[in-house]
This record gives structure tokens, C-alpha cells and sequence, in this order.
């Protein structure tokens, strides 16, 4: 059977195959008596194995491409791209990989909803691509998709499905050994549905650093990292990872008791059996406990598993001829809000972990435009877009005739405020690509933050002829002609984009925009809602609707009172700073007749638009202030 890697004294795991000291011990003893055969009539049945799909039959088979690996010595990555064929959103309760070929040596499954995989995968002209993995591709939130020899599948929780939205792209990369010979693959996916939509939403917490670097003959490096949990959470499951030169690995739980507790140990890793380990017994770890993984290397001659002879200074990678120590593991928290607040807090250490990793293979090839490009982003990503400008600068040098490169150093620059700069690299894409729409894009909403409102109209006309099935083009065209004020003109671009992406949460919250100054109350509100099930912390739509169910006639008692809860919750996303949701939050207490609270917010509305010089809005809360004063709501 697969070996059985943890360590007792941890876990209990789903599904352990270990055998009790007992049972070793009889195994032992028969041996060293001799291993004589007992009566065959006291032999039990023998097992019956599944042949097929261990989960049953899936409701929906998806097949990778045939792919054959050529013979060589070297490892192996490649990245396959397959569109699920599902038309509305489906839950998901589990994933089956069957690899097809012993050569596979692990898998992960991400999905993107973007057609950014897609696209890597079309210009390779062999089934697959090798590279890097798109950001937009990545694990459905809050779920481990792996797979590796002797894994058994596992079926979500109840209450934890993933949501698999409509025009989704499946992307699993396989990581392939060396072969002597050519070998053809064809691995398949089972997915299996569930109507059950998702009541709990885990989150995925990566610990492991990404500044491996291990002298030759090395035979106990040593890398730990670690992260303070800001909320409670419930551990659910943990998956280490490491290549051939990893000895030993421990992840462990500082209480903030003092105490400690060894989530996993592995004293003999070997990275042909890896696994994620699902708790039989889930258990919880209190705010303030620090997460602690420690992997151990052996660099040396004497480590069996070395690939390197003679052995060589390692470095972190993503290849197997690099090396890797890193942990996921699978929590969840209390309350949505503490989610919320655990997902954005380790955000932050997790892109200042992976600008680690690309710094340090840039290093190695700093001649890599896509290196360059992939960690700029996750500069971006992290609101430091001077270190994104340096690299972007790096991939224009090394490729000065891309538009892709131009457009790039042109976001950056804009991230800092340069938008001269931006312009021009913009302008300069263009001039290298007239059909270039993001360029466009992008150098139209320039023209918009100069207040260049025409120039922006005219570009954004321009990217709605080149890209007509685009949403965001059709929406953003949509937008700056309500900015504008030619309503007429918007509704059909915004109507376009809602036919495009049903689930565009912009266009609905600019078309329920046009239907309020149309009138429409009742087409309005529904678009407000339907942007809030999309994208519910977002302070300017729920300011929106509580303006509208707080100051338009013919509202109920009810939607006033709603109007109140939801201007509250956007005065809390924004910290009460933004003058718009203050002033909607005073129209809302006046509306239910607390002329007290709203008085006080009015003020802080009025001090809030004053200060960032909106005089328009500031005039407008002048004057409701004095009808709360007298008692008054403030009625459209």
C-alpha cells in the first residue's frame, strides 16, 4: 500500500494507512519465527478493489488532450487548458484526477475565469503550455485541488462546495518524471455536483519561504516562516510540499497559552508520496496562535533522493531541480467577517512572500521578461508600483517594439500618479498596435482622471469596435456616456454588457444608475441588489440603494429601515471618510425620523465633502441640514 507518511501522535487523518504497533509487531514476530503459512481456510476474503472511479460515477467527465512526453532526463511541467462545458453555475463537491500514466508525478487543478489560460494554452501549438500559471487561474477559494500517487479523493463537507461559475476554463498542470521512452498521456477529470450551494467558505493559508538557498554538501539547511492568526479558526486539513532534497518537515500551533501543538510531522519525507491530510477531528485554534512550518534539507552526496550528482547550490523554484518548502492549510473562521478580515490580512504577507520567490529567480535570469512582468504585478498587487515600474522598465529594454510591454509600464506609472508618463507609453502602444484595445482602454481612462472627458468617449467608442464582446469595454463605454450625461446613448452599451456577462456587477450598478434618473425606482433597486449579490462590501452601491430607499417617495417603513442598515455598513467599509455614504446615512436616519444621528452625520458628511472639495455635494448637504434641523426628512 502508498506509505503512510505523518508521524503518530498527529492527526488523526481521513483515511490513515497505518498499521497499529501491534499489528507490527505480529508481522515481525511471524518473520522472525519464520514466516510459516497458517491453514488457508483461516484466510479471509480478499480485498475487492474499485476499478474505476473511486466516488462513483462522475456527473461530468473532462478530458485533458492526449499528450505525448518525450524521453529525456528532465522533469517535466506542463499546463493544460480545458473550457467546462457548463452554462450556469453548478456547485462542486468534489474532483477525481486519474493521471492515465505512472510518469505523472503530481497534479493541480485551478480554475480562471478569464480567458488568460486559455490564451497561453492557444499560442502553443502542442496540446498544453509550458510556463508559469496565469494569476486568474488559481484554487477555487479557500480549496486545495492537488492530486498525487496514492491519494484517495475527498469529498467536500457539507455545506462546503465551491461554486463553478459559467465559461469557467479548467487548468491542471502536470508535473511529469524523466522517461526513457515516449509516453502518451491522456488524463480525465471527474466533477462531482451538488445542489447544495455553499453555507462555509474556507480559506487557504500558504506558509513557506521563498529564499531557499542551499550550499552544496549542505546536509541540514534549515527554513522556517510563520504568521499570527488574527481571528479564530478552525484547521480543517494541511498539505506540506517540497522536492527530492527535503528530509524532514513540522508544522506546528504556538498557543497563546504558551502551549504548542504539532499540526503535522513528517520525519522521512519522500516527494513521490505526497498528500493533503484532512483532520478526522477538526479543531480550533484561537486568535493570536502562530503558525509555524520548519522544513529541513540534505544538499549532500549522502541523501539518496539527490538528483544532483555531483550535488550543486540550490535555489527556490518552481521545477523539481529547484527546491520548495511550503504548507497549505485549509481553515475557517468563525463569522464571514472574520474570513474577511483573515483573507486580507494574509493577502499581504503572502504577495510579500512571492515577490520574494520571483526576485530570487530573476537573480538567476534576470534576462526574463516574464519573470520581470509576473513579479511587477504582484508589486501592483501589493500598492508598490515604484518596484513594479523598475521591472516593467527591465521587459520594455529587453523587448522595446512590444506593445505588451509599453501598456504594462504604463499602468505602473499611472498606480504612481505619473499619468504624462502613462500617456505616452500608452500612445506608444498604440503607435506599435492601432488594434490594441486594453492600450486604448487604459489610455482612455487617463483622459478621464485629466478630465478630458470627450478624448476618453472617443477612445472608448474605438475599444467597443474592436472588442464588441467585452463586457468591461461595453460597460466602460457605457459609463462615460452616463459621466456625460447622454442617457439615451448608455443604455444600449450597458444593456450589451449585462447580455455578455449576466454577472457583471459595474454594468448593473450603471444601468440601476441611468433607471434613477430615468425614474424607474423599481429597475433601479433591482440592478442595486443584483450588484450587491455579486459584490456585497461595495460602499457605493449600498450607499446608492439606501439613498434611493431613503429619500424617493413611495418607499415603506421597511425599506427606510433598510436604508439605515445599509448606509451603516458602507459608513463601516469606508470608515466613515466619504462624505457621499455620510450624507446617504443622514438622509436615511432622517427618513425613520432619528433627526439626532442624522444631524450629528450630516455635519461629518459636510466636514468629509468639504475637505476634498466637492462643492456641489457639499451645497446639497447644506441644505439638508437645515431640513433636519426643522425635522424634516430630505425628500427627492
Amino acid at each position: 500500500m502508498p506509505p503512510w507518511k505523518a508521524e503518530p501522535g498527529t492527526g488523526p487523518f481521513v483515511g490513515e494507512r497505518r498499521l497499529a504497533n501491534a499489528d507490527i509487531e505480529a508481522i515481525a514476530g511471524w518473520l522472525r519465527g519464520g514466516a510459516l503459512e497458517g491453514d488457508r481456510r483461516d484466510l479471509p476474503s480478499a480485498p475487492r478493489w474499485t476499478a474505476g472511479w473511486q466516488l462513483g460515477n462522475p456527473d461530468l467527465i473532462v478530458e485533458l488532450p492526449e499528450y505525448t512526453l518525450a524521453a529525456g532526463a528532465a522533469d517535466t511541467f506542463r499546463n493544460f487548458v480545458v473550457a467546462l462545458p457548463t452554462v450556469t453555475g453548478r456547485y462542486v463537491r468534489a474532483l477525481e484526477f486519474r493521471p492515465g500514466n505512472s510518469v505523472v508525478h503530481h497534479a493541480n487543478l485551478f480554475v480562471d475565469t478569464t480567458p488568460a489560460s486559455r490564451q497561453l494554452d492557444d499560442a502553443d501549438p502542442a496540446p498544453g503550455y509550458e510556463g508559469l500559471i496565469p494569476f486568474s487561474a488559481a484554487f477555487p477559494e479557500g480549496h486545495i485541488l492537488a492530486w498525487t500517487p496514492g491519494q484517495v479523493p475527498t469529498p467536500a463537507p457539507p455545506g462546503m462546495a465551491w461554486r463553478l461559475a459559467p465559461g469557467t476554463d479548467l487548468l491542471v498542470q502536470l508535473h511529469m518524471q524523466p522517461t526513457p521512452a515516449p509516453v502518451r498521456l491522456h488524463p480525465v477529470v471527474g466533477v462531482f455536483f451538488t445542489n447544495e450551494a455553499p453555507t462555509i467558505i474556507p480559506t487557504a493559508l500558504r506558509l513557506g519561504r521563498q529564499d531557499i538557498d542551499i550550499a552544496p554538501g549542505d546536509a541540514r539547511y534549515r527554513t522556517t516562516d510563520s504568521y499570527r492568526l488574527p481571528v479564530d479558526v478552525q484547521v480543517q486539513a494541511v498539505q506540506p510540499h517540497a522536492h527530492a532534497r527535503a528530509r524532514e518537515v513540522r508544522i506546528t500551533a504556538e498557543l497563546p497559552d504558551a502551549t504548542t501543538r504539532t499540526i503535522i510531522a513528517i520525519g522521512d519525507w519522500d516527494s513521490h508520496w505526497q498528500d493533503v491530510y484532512h483532520f478526522a477531528a477538526p479543531f480550533w485554534l484561537p486568535a493570536g496562535t502562530r503558525l509555524v512550518t520548519e522544513f529541513t534539507f540534505d544538499n549532500s552526496a549522502a541523501n539518496r533522493h539527490n538528483p544532483d550528482t555531483p550535488v550543486k547550490r540550490i535555489s527556490w523554484g518552481v521545477t523539481s531541480s529547484d527546491e520548495m518548502g511550503h504548507a497549505w492549510i485549509q481553515v475557517l473562521t468563525r463569522s464571514e467577517t472574520d474570513r474577511r478580515t483573515l483573507a486580507a490580512d494574509f493577502r499581504l504577507k503572502q504577495l510579500d512572500e512571492d515577490t520574494t520567490g520571483y526576485e530570487t529567480r530573476i537573480r538567476l535570469r534576470p534576462d526574463d521578461p516574464t519573470l520581470r512582468d509576473d513579479v511587477a504585478l504582484l508589486y501592483l498587487a501589493a500598492n508598490k508600483p515604484e518596484p513594479a515600474i523598475r521591472h516593467f522598465e527591465a521587459s520594455e529594454r529587453l523587448r522595446p517594439d512590444s506593445a505588451a510591454a509599453n501598456n504594462n509600464l504604463g499602468t505602473a506609472l499611472e498606480a504612481a500618479g505619473r499619468l504624462t508618463e502613462a500617456e505616452g507609453r500608452y500612445r506608444r502602444a498604440i503607435e506599435l498596435r492601432a488594434d490594441y484595445a486594453i492600450a486604448r482602454n487604459n489610455l482612455a481612462r487617463i483622459f478621464t482622471a485629466q478630465g478630458k472627458l470627450a478624448e476618453a468617449t472617443d477612445e472608448y467608442r474605438v475599444v467597443v469596435r474592436l472588442s464588441p464582446d467585452s463586457a468591461d469595454a461595453q460597460n466602460n463605454f457605457g459609463n462615460m456616456l452616463l459621466a456625460r450625461g447622454f442617457d439615451s446613448e448608455a443604455s444600449g452599451p450597458l444593456e450589451r454588457a449585462l447580455q455578455l456577462n449576466p454577472n457583471h456587477p459595474e454594468a448593473h450598478f450603471n444601468l440601476a444608475r441611468l433607471q434613477v434618473r430615468r425614474g424607474d425606482d423599481r429597475a433601479a433597486v433591482a440592478h442595486f441588489r443584483q450588484a450587491l449579490a455579486l459584490r456585497p462590501d461595495w460602499p457605493s452601491c449600498l450607499a446608492s440603494l439606501a439613498w434611493v430607499l431613503g429619500t424617493h417617495t413611495g418607499r415603506s417603513a421597511d425599506e427606510r429601515r433598510e436604508a439605515v442598515t445599509l448606509a451603516s455598513r458602507a459608513a463601516a467599509l469606508t470608515a466613515r471618510q466619504d462624505g457621499f455614504v455620510l450624507d446617504a446615512l443622514a438622509a436615511a436616519y432622517a427618513a425613520t425620523s432619528n433627526f439626532g444621528d442624522a444631524l450629528v452625520t450630516a455635519r461629518a458628511a459636510l466636514e468629509r465633502s468639504s475637505a476634498a472639495g466637492l462643492t456641489e455635494l457639499s451645497a446639497g448637504i447644506q441644505t439638508r441640514l437645515s431640513l433636519y434641523a426643522t425635522g424634516k426628512p430630505y425628500i427627492e
